[in-house]
């Protein structure tokens, strides 16, 4: 018999108590008994006297082939290793001015691999000057994020990184705190978007009036030439 480590429990005569709560092969409670006499026991039947919950007083010990449960717990193991999935992170890539039938080719790739368990970063690629519209990028992220929620939600929210933005989605439903906080960011990408474009009507504008400032005065000076 081999010593007993952390990992494993107590088998016959390793189990070192006065007394234990004895517990059949048929999981019949047979009650407390001195470790000599549930030894006993478990000899007779052909079988393993194991503690199986040494925190209890006395301890329970159960009698069983010890052999055979090792075995089953081994391949149980094996079973749960094979089962689980290892989550693959995927890439879907978007310009800031991307046309809708593009947009809707890459999200339903998108929503294909969530639905295949794996996560995907979408990332914004800006070029030039499209890194002065920050807001255009966000839009897409919260147009994708809503597109995929019934199949995956966010998991890291927009953020810059260098002149790319990115998220991260992972496969499950939004939640409704979720999908409030996606609201929320195109609500915010909304007000930033018709700030940038009054910004712009404003700046015309004003180059308007100094150009007209301008060919007006220049119209005086030719009238004082005259």
């Amino acid at each position: 018999m081999a010593n007993p480590t952390e990992e494993e429990p107590r088998v016959n005569e390793d189990i070192r108590v006065d007394n234990v709560r004895l517990v059949s092969a048929d999981g019949e409670q047979v009650g407390i008994k001195p470790i000599s006499e549930a030894l006993r026991f478990a000899q007779e039947a052909g079988l393993d006297l194991v503690e199986v919950a040494n925190q209890a007083d006395p301890p329970v010990c159960r009698v069983m082939d010890y052999g055979k449960f090792k075995y089953e717990q081994s391949q149980k193991a094996k079973e749960s290793r094979k089962k689980a999935t290892h989550i693959l992170v995927k890439e879907m890539k978007y310009r800031p001015k991307i046309g809708s039938g593009d947009f809707e080719t890459k999200t339903r790739r998108v929503e294909k691999f969530l639905t295949e368990g794996s996560k995907v970063k979408v990332t914004i690629m800006f070029r030039g000057r499209e890194i002065q519209y920050p807001q255009l990028g966000r839009k897409i992220l919260d147009d994708v994020a809503e597109s995929i929620s019934h199949v995956g939600r966010v998991e890291v929210y927009p953020e810059q990184e260098g002149r790319n933005m990115t998220m991260l989605l992972t496969p499950g439903k939004a939640t409704r705190r979720q999908r409030e906080a996606i609201e929320a960011l195109q609500a915010e990408a909304l007000e930033m978007e018709e700030a940038s474009a009054e910004a712009e009507a404003e700046a015309s504008s004003v180059t308007d009036e100094e150009q007209t400032s301008d060919e007006t005065l220049e119209l005086e000076q030719d009238l004082e030439t005259e």
